[in-house]
């Protein structure tokens, strides 16, 4: 456990997120569950290029980020899970259970603090709803979401592992609650008990308001049910509801310039 480094972290989340990138690309041209409204050449690029654009600045801004962070608190005993003599396994499923539940709240308040949305809108200023849409986040939403990562690393003391499969699970689940999936109905009602499926969270990027604040979690959809802020369908359709942000659903919404100075505009 111990030996995983920084690079070899970098190295497994980047094969494993080709893997599964992939293989939901292919799902989604087999079974789409929407017509898409723009050019997906022109998306993609922009949102995989965010998302690498992202990565990059996070290892150069905070190399600390990550196993190292996890590294660097064990070196110095810090954090509560050092504390406790718990199974090493205990002590990862309470980390990822923590970690899941701050990036929901964390989601909830980059909603309703005026500041915060204004970044996190890019997000959702996407006018199409699939697998590159969770790469697409303001650089600087993605910096404070990893300095409250960061803090609570130091808080909690976790295991390199934890901060690997936390950090895995949390792209796998991104890039499969923003795909452009059909799912069969009974499966999707059962997959709902245990992760945050497609037609969940497409509710959350309705343009509608009482929507798009509903449906926060990423992975695990519990947080929702226990915290009121779950909603099982769009009053629309899925085929037919209206994705994005009133006033960005032109071509702009797919350039990479125009998203980087989009939380300046109104």
């Amino acid at each position: 456990m111990n030996s995983l480094t920084s690079d070899s972290e970098a190295v497994l989340r980047l094969t494993i997120f080709i893997i599964v990138f992939l293989a939901l690309a292919i799902l989604e041209m087999i079974f789409p569950r929407r017509k898409l409204m723009m050019s997906k050449n022109r998306r993609w690029f922009t949102n995989i290029g965010m998302g690498v654009f992202n990565t990059v600045l996070i290892r150069v801004t905070i190399p600390l980020a990550g196993v190292g962070a996890a590294l660097f608190a064990q070196d110095r005993n810090w954090g509560l899970l050092n504390l406790i003599d718990a199974p090493d396994w205990v002590s990862i499923v309470i980390f990822l259970l923590l970690f899941d539940l701050v990036i929901y709240f964390q989601h909830r308040v980059f909603h309703f603090i005026s500041p915060l949305w204004r970044l996190h809108r890019m997000h959702h200023t996407d006018v199409d709803y699939d697998v590159t849409t969770g790469n697409r986040f303001h650089p600087a939403s993605i910096l404070i979401s990893t300095l409250i990562k960061l803090g609570l690393i130091f808080l909690m003391g976790p295991l390199p592992v934890a901060i690997v499969a936390a950090e895995v699970l949390l792209n796998i689940t991104s890039m499969f609650n923003h795909s452009n999936i059909r799912i069969p109905p009974r499966l999707d009602t059962l997959l709902r008990y245990l992760i945050v499926t497609p037609d969940m969270h497409r509710v959350h990027h309705s343009v509608e308001h009482k929507e798009h604040n509903k449906n926060f979690g990423f992975n695990f959809p519990w947080w929702d049910r226990l915290f009121g802020t779950y909603l099982a369908q769009p009053e629309s359709s899925h085929e037919t509801m209206e994705i994005g942000i009133h006033g960005f659903q032109d071509n702009k919404s797919a350039s990479f310039i125009r998203l980087l100075i989009q939380p300046f505009y109104k």
